[in-house]
């Protein structure tokens, strides 16, 4: 579930700030899927060790500087990705639209948990 909304998040930050390269609607879907998977990989494995370098930074900014990271996140899932393109600027802004779909995410999972311990 998780995989599908981060590549329908990435689909509506591409149409709303980027662009794609391709014109067919499987193709495309297909895209947006290998870039959700993309994008978790890069959470996984990159994001860790960049938020751990850049403590300084995040502690100065009073967590600000997370935002960056996570755009930085973005645009390096996007510049993998095939067919997809976007500005870091761009990245930065659609990296709180996946946020909030990840926020919305959680909240909507907590819901479940705490129904079910009823």
């Amino acid at each position: 579930m998780r995989w599908f909304l981060c590549s329908l998040g990435l689909w509506i930050a591409v149409q709303l700030f980027g662009y794609d390269t391709l014109n067919s609607v499987p193709m495309s879907v297909a895209t947006f899927l290998l870039a959700g998977l993309i994008f978790s990989a890069v959470n996984a494995v990159i994001k860790p060790i960049i938020t751990l370098l850049s403590i300084p930074f995040v502690l100065v900014t009073m967590g600000l500087f997370t935002l960056i990271i996570n755009g930085f996140m973005v645009w390096l899932t996007i510049a993998i990705s095939p067919n997809i393109h976007m500005s870091f600027g761009w990245a930065i802004v659609s990296s709180l639209i996946l946020s909030l779909i990840n926020y919305l995410l959680n909240s909507l999972n907590s819901v479940d948990t705490d129904e079910e311990e009823l």
